[in-house]
């Protein structure tokens, strides 16, 4: 418990510098260097060591393309070259990805349907989710926009953890994740409102960002929901391959898979969410 209170102790502001302090290219390179690490994670979780070595860099190449797609997608790069090379580059990656799987089939590390699956999911899908919180910050007002993902989710985490210890009971999904409790589900959930409540009475009482006290507590309710489904769905490849974290990269909370499987599932719909709300 205190390398997990240490390492938020120092993390937690050196990610609020990188997300809101710091220009939006910044968040970029942050989310390219965070996929590159899960891509890794993941890559090491289900496929043997041969072929993570063999595929890591592919799906990490992978990774960094989709975030900077995203990047480049935004209006103010309209009409650069950037913009519409980008997602060229990005369609010829993914045609190389299943060009290998042809070419490698029959051999020792070939690319079989697992090794595929890994690579699309790490690469692909992950950041695709992640760079939500790219595609948040390079909103108007987007340096307090950023955060709301990791309010929702990380307070519900939070909450859910002390909520379990101190009340819990029942079990959530003993084969998946044994210390998990109904009780402290539903104190995430709370916790999740409660942390997106006082994140606006903070930030948005100072702003003109147009959210109401109302979407601030269905974004908490949302992100807290799909946090905790993100935690029990990364929980089960845990399970399957018999494997304790995704890694050691951060002391007491494991690896980056271990840290942001909620955000994963969360930032998605929560910038769908505050994308629509703020444009009309």
């Amino acid at each position: 418990m205190k390398q997990r209170i240490l390492v938020a102790v120092v993390g937690v502001p050196a990610l609020l510098a990188v997300l809101c302090a710091a220009p939006d290219w910044a968040t970029l390179a942050l989310l390219m260097g965070l996929c590159i690490i899960a891509s890794h994670e993941l890559l090491a979780a289900v496929l043997p060591p041969e072929k993570t070595r063999r595929w890591w860099g592919l799906a990490a190449t992978l990774a960094v393309f989709v975030v900077a797609n995203v990047y480049f997608s935004h209006e103010r790069f309209a009409g650069t070259a950037a913009a519409g090379l980008m997602p060229w580059l990005l369609a010829a990656l993914v045609v190389v990805v299943f060009l290998c799987m042809v070419l490698e089939y029959g051999k020792k590390e070939e690319m079989d349907f697992t090794a595929l699956c890994a690579i699309l999911v790490a690469g692909a899908a992950i950041p695709l989710a992640l760079s939500c919180l790219l595609r948040l910050r390079m909103l108007e007002h987007g340096a307090g926009l950023v955060l709301i993902p990791l309010v929702a989710a990380f307070m519900s985490d939070t909450m859910a953890l002390f909520g379990g210890m101190l009340f819990g009971k029942t079990k959530l999904a003993p084969v998946v994740s044994p210390k998990k409790t109904r009780e402290g589900a539903v104190s995430g959930l709370v916790g999740g409102m409660v942390g997106m409540v006082l994140y606006r009475i903070i930030f948005f009482l100072c702003t003109e960002v147009p959210l109401h006290i109302g979407w601030c507590v269905l974004l908490g309710l949302v992100g807290a929901v799909l946090g905790q489904l993100g935690d029990l769905s990364f929980s089960c490849v845990k399970r399957q391959y018999g494997i304790k974290d995704y890694g050691r990269l951060l002391p007491g909370h494991g690896g980056v898979l271990d840290r942001f499987d909620s955000v994963i599932f969360a930032a998605p719909v929560i910038w769908m969410i505050v994308n629509a709300v703020t444009l009309y």
